[in-house]
């Protein structure tokens, strides 16, 4: 039946003879076979005996079965059919409850995936799956490693916004370094797409009263404020303002004619003590920067003339020196140096005034720009739409001395942490630590490809990638003891089990004239401390188009909350070093149990389909 199916697809190709390379790779896609055309072309050389570019019916029906019928899915087949040619509705459902793991499954189930995945119209009809229905299903999304319910908002959204992880880039203008490089709106677009929700706008004064965007006192191109703006529309952002009274004003008119009522200008609740949530804000966009006076004030504002109007205020920063962000003024809003004052056992702070003007900060509303000074500090005096930008090396320094109390913090109010100035290249942090202490905005150079941004995408691919993500409930409880560094009081530790099948047409290494690489994988465990660790598998020696390893490796995770699974394969180098071929990340708790594909990214992010790695999840906890 099988073989009377495969000829009726394929006898049209070849009625005028033999065909090539060309034809052969469409007609795979047509049989619903993805492949890499690499691979095609190197099985079509083996395969081609006359050597002539031109193969046979019969050589055909041999590629596909090397393509298609591999061995490690063959062996499943045969288990659950009772080497049989058919899956049987029982069969498949037994195969699902006790492989796939899927519970409160009906026969019903089965019978939609013959339905949905046979190939072959009288063994569909017969509620039967053959082995081409079976590599189809075990091909598809349905059997990718990440669940399906992790890719569409199923969290609670009504939550406080600090309460929640908010996917953040830092200087999202820039494609390229810190210091030379264009500034572009395709900067924001991308950022954007891989679902990044608090954006950096980096305003300066600009020619002919229009503000401009670009990383001031660099060589970096200019974009004017109102073209970002406009591209990114219904989209919230962070604005990081170091304009003149008269542009601020300019500012607030582009924010306000371009986003309409989207933009959040006032109160949501009378009388509000915590940031509104998520769910509330949908569609809403909101301004992070400098604020005059108090929400109430603003909103008996509400309405009036504010043209012209600017107030002044003394600012607390710390001096760049000292290796902490300073805001600089433009040439005709510099800040007066006020005076120099030291806080008891942290560095020296100093004061200056600061214009801004009113109609721009009375947009300010849930998030306030506040200079961090100590944990003490914020604890006493800090309100709650105020939130604080901390740099990198800042901020290891409190996560090693004073974790618990960051995490205090951190349960509060809004905590952004940013690169440190010195990384002109635009590399990024790992943002794994900070996250591990609550800081919902760990912001990250999206224009830099590797293992932070890597890890980002990942994480952030949880929760239907809307760039929103719970927090563990440990870092939102009021009560909490948690801190990163010490092994947790009351552990509920998952032990994770991987067994790594195989390799799925993996990309050829660049030193290779053909399909291969010597291939190994990594598994890369990220999370706390305690956590962290990395495994490998042995080197399989030219073979990149089904390697096949069955490794098994074991995980025992004392925080899975925090917890993510890299995977990256690469080609092994013994004088240059391994080369990357490709990557996933995901979350500990949203793998999939059971027999699941692994789907390959590139360095830059992009789909390397159908490279994949085939592997067997389990996990108990």
């Amino acid at each position: 039946m099988e073989n009377k199916w495969f000829l009726s697809m394929i006898r049209d190709e070849f009625r005028g003879g033999k065909i090539n390379l060309e034809k052969t790779h469409k007609l795979l896609e047509k049989l619903d076979i993805q492949c890499n055309y690499v691979h095609v072309k190197s099985i079509f050389k083996d395969n081609d005996r006359l050597k002539q570019g031109r193969i046979t019916i019969e050589e055909f029906r041999s590629i596909y079965r090397i393509i298609a019928h591999r061995e490690e899915i063959v062996e499943i087949f045969n288990t659950y059919s009772g080497n049989q040619k058919f899956l049987v509705e029982k069969n498949l459902l037994q195969f699902l409850i006790q492989e796939q793991y899927i519970l409160d499954m009906s026969q019903n189930v089965a019978f939609e995936i013959i339905q949905k995945y046979e190939p072959i119209e009288e063994v569909k009809r017969a509620h039967r799956m053959s082995f081409e229905g079976f590599i189809r299903y075990m091909g598809s999304s349905e059997c990718l490693i990440f669940k399906p319910d992790c890719g569409r908002v199923y969290q609670d959204m009504t939550q406080p916004l600090n309460d929640y992880f908010i996917s953040s880039s830092h200087n999202t203008y820039l494609i390229s370094d810190q210091l030379l490089g264009p500034s572009d709106l395709w900067g924001y677009v991308s950022a954007l797409v891989k679902g990044c929700r608090c954006l950096e706008i980096d305003c300066w004064d600009g020619s002919q009263n229009e503000p401009v965007v670009y990383h001031g006192y660099t060589l970096t191109s200019k974009l004017l404020f109102k073209t970002v703006i406009q591209a990114i529309h219904k989209y919230a952002f962070l604005v990081q303002n170091h304009c003149s009274p008269s542009q601020q004003e300019v500012m607030a008119d582009t924010l306000q004619s371009v986003f309409g009522d989207a933009l959040l200008s006032d109160m949501l609740d009378d009388f509000p003590d915590k940031l509104p949530s998520p769910e509330v804000l949908k569609f809403k966009v909101l301004v992070r920067n400098k604020k005059i006076g108090t929400l109430r004030e603003t909103h008996e504002r509400k309405g009036s003339n504010k043209h012209g109007q600017v107030e002044e205020f003394e600012e607390i920063y710390q001096d760049e020196i000292k290796g902490s962000e300073t805001l600089i003024g433009s040439e005709d809003n510099p800040g007066k140096e006020d005076e120099i004052i030291s806080v008891a056992g942290l560095p020296l702070f100093k004061k200056r005034k600061v214009k801004v003007a009113l109609a721009l900060s009375d947009l300010v509303i849930y998030t306030k720009a506040e200079k961090f000074r100590s944990f003490q500090h914020s604890r006493l005096y800090q309100q709650f739409n105020e939130s604080n930008s901390i740099g990198e090396t800042e901020a290891r320094k409190l996560l090693k001395l004073r974790a618990h109390e960051f995490v205090l913090h951190t349960r509060r109010f809004i905590t952004r942490i940013y690169p440190k100035a010195t990384r002109t290249d635009s590399s990024n942090f790992n943002p794994q630590e900070f996250w591990n202490i609550g800081c919902q905005m760990v912001a990250l150079n999206f224009q830099t490809p590797g293992l932070p941004m890597d890890l980002q995408n990942g994480k952030f691919l949880d929760n239907g990638g809307s760039g929103y993500i719970l927090k563990p409930h440990f870092l939102r409880d009021i009560k909490t003891q948690f801190n990163p560094n010490k092994p947790p009081n009351q552990s509920d530790p998952v032990t994770l089990t991987i067994r790594l099948i195989s390799g799925i047409q993996l990309p050829p290494s660049n030193h290779s004239s053909s399909n291969k690489a010597d291939a190994l994988v990594i598994l890369e465990l990220f999370g706390v401390p305690n956590d962290q660790t990395k495994q490998q598998t042995r080197v399989i020696k030219r073979n990149a188009f089904s390697p096949r390893w069955n490794e098994t490796f074991t995980f025992i995770i004392q925080v899975p909350e925090l917890a993510l699974m890299r995977f990256v394969v690469e080609s092994q180098g013994l004088i240059t070093g391994n080369e990357f071929l490709g990557q996933y990340t995901l979350p500990v708790l949203s793998m999939n149990k059971g027999y699941r594909r692994v789907p390959l990214f590139s360095r830059m992010g992009e789909s390397l389909e159908p490279a994949s790695l085939f592997i067997y999840v389990w996990y108990v906890r």
